[in-house]
């Protein structure tokens, strides 16, 4: 999901969902700043007892949600932050990631949340962290995405379920 054009997502009756947030260690302020907007999307939303995971990079992401989603979680979070450098790295650290959550996603049937910001420049990060001054928030973003995701899954698997 991304600035304009975002939905508006509106979930109902998802306190009982197990919910682990996965959130890389580089880039401190950024990743505060999507963790906290993780955890309060969290708890609007009823959630109160994430699992909250911390993780060396992004790159180590994609192995955490898949032992995760063979644990029981009806969601998981995926938080990072990759910055363009001067070599090729960005391009295959982004593209593993991307394609390992995916994964995660679609070989255990378990919403992976992206909220992975892959940006030219540390200001394209901030902008995005959900920190004061920021235009966006893409840790309650991730979140949002994918607890709606579980609901709508919980209501294909079990049709008497509400939404």
């Amino acid at each position: 999901m991304s600035g304009k054009g975002a939905p508006e997502l509106s979930v109902k009756n998802c306190g009982d969902l197990r919910v682990a947030v996965i959130a890389a260690q580089w880039h401190e302020k950024v990743m505060d700043g999507l963790v906290d907007g993780a955890l309060r999307a969290l708890h609007e939303l009823g959630i109160d007892e994430p699992t909250l995971l911390r993780v060396p990079g992004s790159f180590e992401l994609p192995v955490v949600a898949k032992v995760l989603a063979g644990r029981g979680y009806d969601a998981i979070v995926a938080l990072g932050v990759v910055i363009r450098g001067g070599t090729p790295h960005f391009d295959y650290v982004c593209q593993g990631v991307t394609q390992g959550l995916v994964q995660v996603s679609i070989d255990t049937g378990v919403p992976v949340g992206f909220g992975v910001l892959t940006c030219d420049n540390d200001d394209q990060a901030l902008d995005r962290a959900g920190l004061e001054g920021s235009n966006e928030d893409k840790g309650h973003e991730a979140v949002t995405a994918a607890v709606s995701t579980a609901m709508i899954l919980r209501a294909v698997t079990n049709p008497g379920a509400s939404r």
